[in-house]
């Protein structure tokens, strides 16, 4: 196998990014695209490959004998009922995060990846950012000592864009944006700290979107539109203040991870401005980033005194390509993965703990912050290696 051709599921806005796999004289050839909209499938010709062929039945996909690898970019309450079904078809997967909103459809996604022999990675584009793959340098050097507290803070700024005119603003579609949204940084505290987390207390709430606007009314035809600030002209354009919202806008989660580790997240959709905030503390001193800035800065004793600190910073180097040039990169790894048999960063199990997480701390929040234990993974799925013996 020297060029893999894939077959793209879901081609909404998250399936831009499968540009850097259509190299006609590279590794890897873009020939099919799958969705339910009849204008995406065009758009996704026109974008793509004008070749692609392409369908309103994902299923059709699965039983072309000559695609390779699948990726799922589909709404997240599908991904293991497609998943699921192309690794049963013998494909290689590729699964946007979360890798389901449920642990049960995690777990059934793992089982049907063991059985079939074939190559499966999760979306974790975070990992491939010179940001925070940095700051896993950093610790993993010892420059900090032993990892003790980790608190993050997002800052949402583009919350309604991105959540509340659309599909993602119930809970039904997706449990609720801890996994949705903080499936990244969940995965990230994971992969930074090397731990997994035991149990979570979380709180949070609907307190600015969601409302009594009917669920079919549409920014256009609103009668409020010259003056709601959430007035949008387009592609998403649901009422973000309407009544089926329940997602929470706003939230905290307090994490125990393995040894110890402590870990707060927090997260908030109606924020002025969007960017994310990690600070990492060890036993010899801490990180920091700047995600305006593209900085990371390092603080650590020189002496016995808490006054002399030894400060070094950290320039990010801007990398080409989208989410801060993480997309091509893990395009690349994922062909890696299938010719060179080479594990990726992020092992599929990261995607079903992230996903435990998220649920538990949803509980927690759901029930006034009642501390809930994460929901253990079998032993086998473990010692699972995304890079399988064979293709």
């Amino acid at each position: 196998m020297n060029q893999i051709r894939l077959g793209i599921i879901g081609l909404g806005w998250r399936s831009g990014f499968t540009k850097y796999w259509h190299q006609p004289n590279g590794r890897s050839l873009v020939v099919a695209g799958a969705d339910t909209d009849p204008l995406r499938l065009t758009k996704f010709q026109q974008n793509i490959n004008p070749e692609a062929e392409v369908t309103l039945d994902y299923r059709e996909l699965l039983q072309r004998k000559d695609i390779d690898a699948i990726v799922i970019t589909t709404p997240d309450d599908s991904h293991d009922e497609i998943a699921v079904a192309a690794l049963q078809a013998r494909k290689h997967v590729y699964c946007e995060k979360p890798l389901s909103i449920t642990v049960e459809g995690c777990d059934r996604i793992l089982t049907a990846w063991a059985q079939s022999g074939k190559h499966f990675m999760i979306g974790f584009n975070m990992r491939y950012m010179n940001m925070y793959r940095t700051m896993k340098e950093i610790i993993d050097s010892g420059e900090i000592g032993e990892v003790k507290s980790v608190w993050v803070r997002h800052f949402v700024g583009l919350g309604s864009d991105y959540y509340y005119h659309s599909w993602h603003g119930s809970s039904r579609n997706t449990t609720s944006l801890l996994l949705q949204k903080a499936s990244h940084d969940i995965d990230l505290i994971h992969w930074l700290t090397g731990r997994y987390t035991k149990k979570v207390a979380a709180f949070g709430g609907v307190d600015y979107f969601g409302g009594t606007k009917p669920n079919e009314l549409t920014c256009p035809e609103c009668g409020e539109k010259a003056t709601c600030p959430e007035y949008r002209s387009g592609p998403l354009v649901q009422c973000a203040f309407r009544e089926e919202i329940d997602v929470e806008d706003n939230s905290m989660v307090l994490m125990e991870l393995d040894e110890g580790i402590k870990a707060s997240y927090m997260q908030c959709h109606f924020t002025p401005d969007y960017q994310r905030n990690y600070t990492i503390i060890g036993t010899e001193g801490r990180i920091e980033n700047d995600e305006i800035a593209q900085r990371v800065y390092v603080k650590t004793r020189k002496s016995q005194t808490w006054r002399d600190l030894s400060d070094k910073i950290y320039e990010i180097k801007k990398a080409e390509g989208s989410h801060n040039g993480a997309d091509p990169i893990i395009c690349e790894d994922f062909l890696d993965m299938i010719l060179q048999n080479k594990e990726p960063i992020a092992e599929p199990i990261a995607g079903r703990m992230s996903v435990a997480v998220g649920v538990a701390a949803t509980e927690s929040m759901r029930k006034g912050g009642q501390l809930v234990y994460v929901k253990e993974p079998e032993p086998w799925m473990l010692g699972q290696k995304s890079s399988l013996s064979g293709t």
